[in-house]
This record gives C-alpha cells, structure tokens and sequence, in this order.
C-alpha cells in the first residue's frame, strides 16, 4: 500500500476515522480553568482499559501465537510511524533489562530509524517500501513476529510491514485504534481498540496511544511469562546490570526462597548472579553448575526445573 497523491482523498479518509473526529463541545477547552482541563483528560483516559478489555480475546490469542513461536527461536519485531512507532521501540527496548533477553530478540522498528524517536523524518510513514527495507535488513524468517502498530490503522509503513512479513510465513498482527482498518484486515491476529475520538482532534498520542501501550505491555509481558521469563509474579529473568537491579535480585531471591541475606548472596555468588539459577539452588539444594543444567533441560522454566530436581 502506498500514499494517495492527491490531498482531498488522504482528507477524505481521515474524516471517515473516529481517532480523527471533532467533538464540538470541547471546541472552548481551551477558555477553561487548567484544573477543569487536567478533570476532562482524567476522564477521557479513564475510558481507554474499558476499550482494551473488550478485545482481551484476541490479545490473548495473539500472545499464544507469538509465545509459541519465540519458543522456537523467533523475535517479537515491532513496526511502526510517529507515536506508535516509538511505543514499539520503547517496549522493545524495555525488555532485556527486564526479561534478560537479547537485543535481538524483541526489535523495534519506527520510520525513518532511530532519528525519528526525537524528530519527525518527512515522508517516512506514507512508505510501504521503507517498511520492507526495514524488515529485509533484519532477515526476516518464518519464526518471527512482526506487530504492525497504526492509531489509524491506516499508515503505508506499518500495514507494508504486515503485508511483507506475512508473504515471508512470519506471523502477523496488527494494532489500530479505529474499527474495520486496513491494517487488522491485513494482519492474521487484528486488535482493533477503539477509543474514540481524542480530546485534541486527530491527537492520537492521547487516548490512542495509552491504549497502544496498555496491549503493547500486555504482549510483550505476558509472552515473557508464557516463556517462563517469571516465576509467579516474580521477575526472575532480570539483568543485574546496575546498582538498582542488583539490589532487586537479591530482593528476588529472598522472596521466592524464604532464604536471609547471607543465604541468598552464597547463591548468587554461586550463579555468578543469575537469579534463576540461584532460586534453583536454595529451593532443590543443588549446586550452581547443577541448577544451570536442570534449567537448561527445562527450557528455561523455573517450576519445570524444581519439580525435575524433586
């Protein structure tokens, strides 16, 4: 899919989107009180989990199918223009801290590259074909997923995403804001949450963009657990790789094991500070080359590992 060349049918089809539709009775918002204003965009915001929940079914289905393929050694790419695209790459970026995963694994892609996380890069939205170059640089395979994310649901870059990926066998799943897009249609899994129309017309870094991110976190975190990035509620997966982290697995292992201070430093001492492997230790008594090989065995799964070691 490419851009119209003529102004009034791009104009046309923005009309026809409730992410882009004037509400006339916020047309003096801005004679208001700024109190009455912040009370106007608490209300809005609070309709936005409200519009996610009605699509729980088809998120939930969607994380089953991007689970089932990262098992298999697959990435989560996300593609995207403008605010969503930066949401992809925020989420993308958030998740080897969190889940240790690699820098490969979880991808964001925005258009225009990563110069367009902090200015707009002209033109690059409106290109179908910058969204297959994207996904061509990153050797796109049959195991991969690709989420193409649009408030619109009508943006070249991310249905041009979609579009490719799915010709490559990869799994795909589109992500918009407005009913019956272009974009969900040309996605296996379409998640199409719909907020209605925003408090500034056609802001959609607003409601819009909240509820991109509430499904993105959703998609990526509950993918992690699926993986057995968790145990329990419990992040034990995380990258100590500052003062902070460090601190939260220790904190980590002494919650899941029971074990006192000097206990769960003899463990992470003993997991060169993995905290997986170091829960596996207190928990099955094991030594620290023995609970790697139990994970190892276990594809990584916490509960699996414990219940092989007993």
């Amino acid at each position: 899919m490419t851009s119209t060349s003529d102004p009034r049918d791009l104009q046309a089809q923005l009309e026809s989107l409730t992410t882009e539709a004037f509400r006339p009775e916020l047309a003096d918002i801005d004679r208001l009180p700024t109190l009455d204003i912040a009370r106007l965009m608490n209300s809005e915001d609070t309709t936005v989990p409200a519009a996610v929940a009605l699509r729980l079914p088809e998120i939930a289905a969607a994380i089953d199918a991007v689970a089932e393929r990262m098992a298999g050694g697959g990435r989560l790419i996300y593609a995207g223009a403008g605010t969503a695209g930066r949401l992809g790459v925020l989420d993308a970026s958030e998740c080897p801290p969190t889940f240790n995963t690699g820098p490969e694994q979880v991808v964001g892609l925005i258009a225009g590259g990563p110069e367009a996380m902090v200015t707009s890069v002209e033109g690059a939205e409106d290109s179908a074909e910058l969204a297959r170059a994207d996904l061509d640089a990153l050797t796109l395979t049959g195991v991969d997923t690709v989420v193409g994310i649009s408030a619109s649901g009508r943006t070249p870059y991310a249905i041009g995403a979609v579009e490719h990926a799915r010709k490559q066998g990869a799994l795909t799943i589109g992500l918009a804001c407005n009913a019956d897009s272009a974009l969900a249609a040309a996605a296996e899994h379409g998640i199409e949450i719909v907020v209605g129309p925003e408090l500034l017309t056609g802001s959609t870094r607003l409601k819009a963009g909240t509820a991109q991110k509430l499904v993105l976190n959703m998609l990526s975190t509950i993918t992690m657990i699926r993986l057995g990035k968790t145990y329990g509620n419990l992040m034990v997966d995380v990258r100590a790789s500052n003062d902070k982290l460090r601190a939260r697995s220790r904190r980590i292992v002494a919650l899941a094991t029971g074990a006192d201070d000097a206990e769960t430093e003899r463990a992470l001492a003993a997991t060169d500070g993995e905290v997986k492997p170091a829960i596996l230790t207190i928990l099955a008594d094991v030594d620290g080359p023995t609970a790697a090989r139990l994970l190892e065995e276990s594809g990584g799964h916490l509960r699996a590992a414990l219940a092989a070691a007993r």
